[in-house]
């Protein structure tokens, strides 16, 4: 595989990232508060989580949805943004 193709590989599954969590979050956003809050049998309990440390798994890092779903946005814009600066030589080197 060449370097070039995994530059295009890397830009591929950053912009399926994006996709996959927009997808995500379109179907969480269909729920109610109620819906989305509840214990679901998972070991972080319900759709959000519960705790504050943003070191955990189950951390609350935003109480809005929508506050939340703006942050996975953004994130995700800089993920692509990142991966779209990459040429050969970088994507050959040490990702840090």
């Amino acid at each position: 595989m060449s370097d070039n193709s995994l530059v295009t590989h890397f830009r591929m599954f950053a912009h399926y990232n994006a996709w996959a969590n927009a997808r995500l979050y379109e179907a969480a956003a269909r729920l109610s508060d109620e819906q989305y809050r509840a214990d679901r049998g998972a070991f972080f309990k319900s759709v959000t989580g519960q705790g504050d440390a943003p070191d955990r798994l189950d951390a609350i890092l935003f109480d809005k949805f929508d506050e939340l779903r703006h942050a996975r946005e953004l994130e995700d814009r800089n993920i692509i943004r990142m991966v779209e600066a990459l040429d050969d030589q970088r994507i050959a080197g040490p990702i840090r």
